[in-house]
């Protein structure tokens, strides 16, 4: 028989509240010393052995049986095969979802500009794709296909020409939703590594794994902290935390729809955070009692009961003043507006990854199918953070090109300039074009 749940209730007009909201968001995931020792050696296993040291910690920490570094790459036959062998329904949900997702990742897509001045200098930016980016799929507690999705489409929609992408494989078994989901979303080659030893692959490369120029997708302490090492080597898309999701509530909206929202998230592992805010007492009881009723169907109802006992919480707030303040100070992944009017409060949002508007909008069909990424900032990242895009997987370049007389102008004030700092030669190369 399943214990009972203890929820974490919280009042915002009591004393101590904000030690306790600070308390609970707290989250140093990758600051242990015991992992950046780990991540560290295996980093410097993979730069000196290459594809052998790979293989054998792909054999050590994912038991994977192959026995030669090339049973590691899955062929394109083998993808196409595994996504001709889905189910026709989840062959067709695969489709829809990737439809969706590279429509709404068009409408991201920058363009090369450029203006001339009035004496013929031209100044503009160049926007070009990366050469060849890695996706890191992560494997573990459960598969995750949309994972593929959500990373490789926006790099073929920027013009990405080689996608790697990388997934662990426990006992050498991959899934086959995840491998017909590479390809469907173009993926030029797959190799089933997991862990640091994969990122560390990606960003220096292997005899058989070329090196990447950006790293993007989530994955466990090892891939977080693998990936923050290796930035500058390469591009990261972010450190990611725990998925999160932040329920504002206005006590109309079914307490059972409520309930299951935070159970989306809290199944994900029992680090991830639900929390629910609302002005109406009665409500938060009411979505309480729903998630007593509710929590023994759940097939992860552990891992849910676990993640809502230790890091999740229903909040009480004075009024939707107080609960905007909240939105923004908590700056949250996922953000659900379940209120009658949604539109109103979008002015006053300052801080959050993605807002899933009005009753009807669960956060779930983001993770999926409703187009937008569902790479979000988490850990209140959101204040300097924005999701993944196609913007991720373009660079740009600044345009210069001085006329004549335009050069003669800026000459003298770029001369003048670095008289001030004391750089002669600036000044001086500046100079020689003025006429």
């Amino acid at each position: 028989m399943s214990q009972a749940i203890k929820l974490r209730q919280l009042n915002a007009q009591a004393e101590g509240f904000d030690r306790e909201l600070d308390q609970l968001l707290a989250w140093e995931g990758v600051s242990s010393q015991e992992v950046q020792s780990s991540v560290d050696s295996i980093i410097a296993q993979v730069r000196s052995g290459g594809d052998a040291a790979v293989l054998e910690l792909t054999q050590k920490f994912d038991r994977h049986p192959a026995s030669h570094f090339e049973e590691l790459e899955v062929s394109q036959e083998q993808l196409r095969e595994a996504f001709e062998s889905l189910p026709a329904a989840r062959r067709q949900a695969l489709e829809a979802a990737a439809k969706r997702v590279t429509a709404y990742h068009e409408k991201q897509k920058q363009g090369s500009w450029e203006y001339t001045e009035a004496d013929g200098t031209r100044l503009g930016q160049q926007v070009k794709p990366l050469d060849r980016v890695g996706v890191y799929v992560p494997g573990g507690k459960a598969a995750y296909p949309s994972s593929v999705l959500m990373n490789a489409l926006p790099a073929k929609v920027a013009g990405v020409e080689e996608i790697i992408m990388v997934a662990p494989a426990p006992g050498g078994e991959l899934n086959p939703l995840v491998l017909g989901a590479a390809w469907l979303a173009g993926v030029t080659r797959v190799f089933a590594l997991g862990g640091a030893q994969a990122v560390a692959a990606l960003a220096y490369g292997t005899e058989t794994v070329p090196a990447v120029d950006k790293i993007v997708g989530p994955g466990n302490i090892f891939v977080a902290t693998a990936k923050r090492a290796v930035f500058g080597k390469v591009g990261i898309d972010m450190i990611a935390g725990p998925s999160e999701i932040l329920v504002v509530s206005d006590g109309q909206t079914d307490p059972d729809w409520i309930a299951m929202d935070l159970f989306s998230q809290a199944e994900h592992d029992e680090d991830a955070q639900s929390l629910l805010v609302s002005w109406d007492e009665k409500h938060l009881q009411a979505v309480e009692a729903s998630i007593r009723k509710l929590l023994p169907e759940m097939d992860r109802a552990e891992i849910i009961r676990t993640s809502l006992q230790e890091r999740g919480a229903l909040i009480q707030v004075e009024d939707e003043k107080q609960a905007l303040e909240l939105i923004n100070r908590i700056a949250p992944e996922h953000l659900e507006l379940s209120v009658a009017d949604p539109d109103a409060w979008l002015p006053g949002i300052r801080h959050a990854g993605a807002i899933f508007m009005g009753r009807y909008t669960a956060e779930a069909v983001g993770d999926y199918c409703a187009g937008p990424n569902h790479v979000l900032p988490t850990s209140g990242t959101a204040r300097f953070s924005s999701p993944l895009g196609v913007y991720d997987f373009q660079k740009r370049s600044s345009l210069i090109f001085c006329s004549p007389e335009g050069a003669s102008e800026l000459g003298q004030i770029a001369g003048e300039l670095a008289d001030g700092e004391a750089l002669t030669a600036h000044a001086q190369s500046a100079r020689y074009r003025v006429r």
